[in-house]
């Protein structure tokens, strides 16, 4: 006997930023969201160490990598006021570079967007692992006219009734444990493959591919350089944190202008660690490193003309932890001591603190990434998300090439992603 199934309005692949806001905001029948993790919204409770940092006052294009016409649709229908006026019920701090923290931290960030969500009637699966989604038809009598699936299930009519259509087109989504879910708008927020222990995966990419969707080859991005042999002794500095200035080539070729092609530059706090290099400004620089060279230079605010002119050693003038300049002196072969006793060549050797070349090994990967560069090609989508071949297919958040830079801008564009959409869905 055929198995009595219920059709969704809409059905949301993934209980993260982009998902949960989406389901808070609409105003349909019937939403259900599939999450694989046990409980809903792992990397919202993570972010901004714990404490959600959920949008920046300072939202714009230049923030993003990505397809700048793209992200500037999605970006222009949501304000950062827009967002706090959201979570009205919870307290938020602006702190550095504009970044809005909750003051209760990211656990009450997550509990009103659960609590909006079911109030707009969503049901949240949770410990479902998508396996992949395909159109299927059904026809009048609610039987699914796939020869393939013509005994699995049968629609209650009622329910098909609303879809107005003698043959109706569905999406089926199905689980790994066998379970089945049927829609009309099937929405794909599954994120990317950052952080596998919050439960990344790579689900909406093949969904993307199977409905002939090209897929940017994802990679680790918001993420520490590793480093070649001759910067091991980066590695001998582990723990020393302090603020500097980093150069990296940018060739975005989705640029909007000429000036987002230039070298562009990420101030903040480098920190040495066992493995080579982070800290925020190096973070920000991995997102639009694509191999080759970056520069670093260790003392931005500072002349050499003040070394010159003094008599004391070069660790003590220089505004740099001592441990660092040591270590720095004695990796270039340097003894420490007044700037007016290095030869030419030992001064030039110095002045690489202002413009240290070097290509890094590669990144610390998907583990310790905070977001995913890469994704479902952002042309295959109009400026609500929605799959231009594909009527009712949706991808939104991470999962799209689209990735921003530290400072509450991710969460943001997943929030403005879910936003536009939910305009859309509420209006058919």
């Amino acid at each position: 006997m055929a198995k009595i199934c219920k059709i969704y309005d809409v059905l949301i692949i993934g209980a993260g930023a982009a998902g949960l806001f989406l389901a808070a905001n609409l105003r349909v029948k019937s939403v259900a969201v599939p999450e694989k993790n046990a409980t809903p919204g792992k990397k919202i409770l993570a972010s901004g160490g714990g404490r959600c940092n959920v949008t920046n006052r300072r939202i714009d294009t230049s923030n993003y990598l990505g397809d700048a016409n793209f992200v500037t649709n999605i970006l222009k229908n949501l304000d950062f006021k827009d967002v706090l006026k959201f979570f009205g019920e919870l307290k938020f701090n602006e702190q550095k570079q504009n970044q809005f923290f909750c003051e209760s931290g990211a656990k009450d960030v997550l509990g009103v967007l659960l609590k909006r969500a079911r109030q707009s009637g969503a049901q949240i699966f949770c410990g479902v692992c998508v396996k992949g989604a395909r159109k299927i038809l059904a026809d009048e009598n609610g039987e699914i006219l796939d020869a393939s699936l013509a005994k699995e299930a049968k629609f209650d009519s009622k329910n098909l009734q609303d879809f107005k259509s003698e043959q109706t087109e569905l999406f089926e989504v199905l689980a790994e444990n066998g379970d089945k879910f049927y829609a009309r708008n099937l929405v794909v927020a599954s994120g990317g493959l950052s952080y596998k222990k919050l439960g990344a995966s790579g689900i909406g990419y093949e969904i993307a591919q199977s409905f002939g969707t090209s897929v940017t080859t994802p990679a680790p991005a918001l993420v520490g350089f590793t480093v070649q042999k001759d910067e091991f002794w980066f590695k001998n500095l582990s723990g020393v944190c302090f603020p500097a200035e980093i150069s990296v080539a940018c060739a975005n070729k989705n640029a909007a202008n000429r000036e987002s092609n230039m070298p562009r530059k990420f101030a903040g706090d480098i920190l040495f660690t066992h493995k080579g290099i982070s800290g925020p400004a190096v973070l920000n620089a991995s997102l639009f490193w694509q191999k080759g060279l970056i520069a670093i230079n260790f003392c931005p605010n500072f002349n050499i003309e003040t070394a010159q002119k003094s008599k004391k050693q070069l660790s003590t003038v220089l505004p740099l932890p001592r441990r660092f300049t040591l270590e720095f002196l004695r990796a270039a072969g340097l003894s420490d001591k007044p700037y007016g006793e290095y030869k030419a060549d030992e001064a030039a050797k110095i002045s690489r603190l202002f413009a240290y070349e070097f290509a890094p090994a590669g990144t610390f990967g998907f583990e310790r990434a905070e977001v995913t560069k890469g994704g479902v090609d952002t042309d295959a989508l109009d400026a609500n998300c929605c799959h231009k071949d594909t009527r009712g297919l949706y991808f939104i958040g991470e999962v799209l090439n689209v990735t921003g830079m530290l400072g509450g801008y991710n969460l943001h564009f997943a929030f403005a992603c879910a936003a536009n959409l939910a305009k859309r869905l509420n209006a058919e």
